[in-house]
């Protein structure tokens, strides 16, 4: 068990609050701050309770339902595949829903990661820069989330990029229904690693890149330090914008439901808004648009 936390001191009387949930916020330790910084994730129990899960159960429906219909290429399966409808997608993936469905906006999980992210960053200001809806359909192959780094899709910027991504589980996220995986510690590395388009079988560049996911290869030596960390329904993971990370295939008889809300540093997100990069993968600039440069730049 985790000791109480102090927070403040005020004369000889000091603020102690517990670990977990208090109020709208959620109390980190100082070893679950070590373990983000020196791993690039940490997995935080109990951020929601049963009750407080309906805030993002709810509205996640109304997508995966199809009541809710992001635009263009925000509704889209990250599996890599291009040529399916919504109802065939293997990793059925929204982005932005809080843009589309505007009454997520303010809710209690949003609250308490505003706290947790703050903690996490050492009292950095730090803003919500976007919001992710992922759905793996039950018994499929190919939902596979590849190896990335979240700074590959990323346009590198002269501001901080400290970034807490918190990925909230709907459902028991496990190794069968394809739970989150990182590389502990690759955010260390001093460069980002070489990311390629996911690989379609029979696909061609160009639809190879119109599916908005990219991925990167491990080592042998990779394999051996890979994590898998399963979670239950109301736990997060946090990861920081370096770490190497996927998930693996749903071969479970139920869906796999994740929502995830990133929060980056206000300096971050507003240098982000005035180049017109929000994450909606509808953005003209965007990840593909600046790889097209980079490597225009590189042939130079």
């Amino acid at each position: 068990a985790h000791a109480p936390r102090v927070l403040a001191a005020r004369g000889d009387k000091s603020i102690v609050a517990m670990p977990g949930i208090d109020g709208d916020a959620y109390v980190v330790t100082p070893e679950q701050i070590e373990a983000f910084e020196r791993d690039g994730y940490v997995h935080l129990p109990n951020v929601l309770t049963e009750d407080e899960m309906r805030e993002v159960e709810e509205p996640a429906m109304r997508f995966i339902r199809g009541e809710v219909v992001p635009e263009g290429k925000d509704l889209c399966d990250m599996s890599g595949a291009t040529d399916r409808t919504p109802d065939e997608y293997t990793v059925f993936n929204a982005m932005l829903p809080r843009r589309y469905l505007p009454s997520m906006r303010g809710n209690v999980f949003e609250r308490r990661t505003a706290s947790i992210a703050t903690q996490l960053q050492r009292g950095k200001n730090m803003a919500i820069d976007y919001d992710q809806l992922l759905a793996k359909r039950p018994s499929t192959s190919d939902s596979i989330f590849a190896w990335h780094q979240d700074m590959a899709y990323w346009p590198p910027l002269e501001e901080d990029p400290s970034t807490c991504t918190c990925w909230i589980a709907i459902d028991d996220s496990t190794v069968e229904n394809g739970c989150m995986r990182f590389l502990p510690g690759s955010g260390m590395e001093k460069e980002l690693r070489a990311h390629a388009p996911v690989k379609l079988k029979g696909g061609d560049r160009a639809d190879d890149e119109s599916s908005h996911a990219l991925c990167t290869t491990l080592t042998a030596e990779d394999e051996t330090r890979v994590r898998l960390v399963p979670i239950k329904r109301g736990d997060i993971t946090v990861h920081d914008e370096r770490v190497v990370h996927g998930s693996g295939p749903n071969g479970s008889d139920g869906w796999r439901r994740a929502y995830v809300l990133a929060y980056r540093t206000k300096d971050v997100v507003d240098e982000e808004r005035r180049l017109g990069f929000t994450h909606s993968h509808n953005d003209a600039y965007n990840w593909d648009a600046f790889h097209a440069w980079q490597e225009k730049a590189a042939s130079a």
